[in-house]
């Protein structure tokens, strides 16, 4: 069993925020007042769990003791060797749940998020991918019955998607959809091929923790904001009116255009999310590049150039290259049961967390349950 890190720096922290929550005028900032009271409840736990762990340890070596002493009463030992199987199973989840809680959380996991999925390489192939990628998290979201809100599209000619973005708002969407950052690559055969070949068509999935207005500082001097007359279906309300806008951040050269809503009001509020989520993240990887040289197998690292998953029609069959995870249910994935695939990735990821954590040796692809082949075709 992983001997588990010191408990004293969790005891210290949870004493420095309980004296914080005592203090005058804690209640003057609300938000910080929640976040201060969701760490001190995460740590009581951490501290009550493992406390029992160590009352659980301690039973079980009076146990050995009694089992050892060959002049104990007979009926004592038997009550030993009842209760020692459930004892021992106690004390290993009491265990893994203090090493588990033992992990930071991280703070974008409960957020909102931003999902932008653009075609890549092979056309109006791609684009028609990319519209099926779209309806396979639609209906992922909602079966977990998390709400959708449209924040941009465009349209391909034949019915793709060149490029799409919406919000995800639920409980923990961040946490459940952040490894679908990268590309996604296909493998099928399109309904214009005559000679039947299997075409290779790639996807960007990009997935954004929503960004509050505490994260980061937008200086409205460096926003150009335009608007114009929307194009496309929508009905003649957001065909003559001004309702499109588009925001350009000249320090970052950023662009976002939103057009779906028939509110000019609208449709800034949504690019002006958008905006918020790209700056954050690029926020985000340019802290998390200090330390990439430290977690080599990092999973979902939202690289756009980093193959993460296949989808192999004539197989049936889905490959993550990340863990290795091969699963040959790929029809009813795409209609949207990505959990296995997403639960895989969390197991990974958590038993990575949890060797640095101990200082252990860690494999991803044998950390993932149900792992197979990294398939290159």
């Amino acid at each position: 069993m992983v001997t588990l890190p010191d408990i004293s720096p969790f005891q210290r922290r949870a004493d420095e925020l309980d004296a914080q929550m005592r203090s005058p005028g804690f209640y003057a900032n609300p938000r910080e007042a929640a976040e201060v009271s969701r760490e001190h409840q995460r740590l009581t736990g951490l501290l009550a769990d493992h406390a029992a762990l160590k009352k659980a340890q301690a039973d079980l070596v009076e146990m050995a003791a009694i089992l050892k002493d060959g002049g104990a009463d007979a009926d004592l030992r038997e009550l030993a060797e009842a209760e020692l199987p459930g004892l021992e199973a106690r004390a290993a989840e009491l265990h893994a749940a203090v090493l588990k809680q033992m992990i930071p959380p991280e703070p974008s996991d409960s957020r909102n998020t931003v999902v932008e999925i653009r075609a890549g390489t092979g056309g109006e192939e791609a684009a028609l991918f990319a519209a099926t990628l779209t309806r396979m998290y639609h209906r992922y979201c909602e079966s977990r019955r998390w709400t959708i809100e449209p924040m941009g599209s465009s349209v391909s000619e034949r019915g793709g998607f060149r490029e799409v973005s919406f919000l995800v708002r639920g409980q923990d969407v961040y946490k459940q959809l952040k490894f679908e950052s990268g590309v996604h690559r296909v493998q099928r055969v399109p309904s214009t091929e005559a000679n039947g070949r299997i075409h290779t068509s790639t996807v960007t999935v990009a997935v954004l923790p929503e960004a509050e207005e505490v994260d980061l500082h937008i200086d409205p001097q460096d926003l150009e904001i335009t608007v114009q007359r929307a194009s496309g279906p929508g009905g003649q309300g957001v065909n003559t009116t001004d309702s499109a806008v588009r925001i350009i951040h000249k320090p970052t050269g950023m662009m976002v255009f939103c057009m779906d809503g028939r509110s000019q009001i609208k449709n800034k509020a949504s690019a002006m999310s958008v905006l918020r989520a790209r700056l954050l993240q690029r926020k985000q990887e340019e802290e998390a590049a200090k330390y990439a040289a430290q977690r080599k197998n990092q999973i979902g690292t939202g690289d756009r150039s980093e193959r993460v998953r296949t989808y192999n029609f004539p197989q049936g069959r889905l490959t993550d290259h990340r863990i290795g995870l091969t699963l040959y249910s790929l029809a009813q994935i795409v209609e949207g049961e990505i959990g296995p695939v997403v639960e895989a990735l969390q197991k990974a990821d958590l038993e990575q967390k949890l060797a640095e954590l101990t200082g252990t040796p860690f494999d991803m692809k044998r950390a993932a349950s149900g792992g197979g082949a990294d398939d290159e075709d």
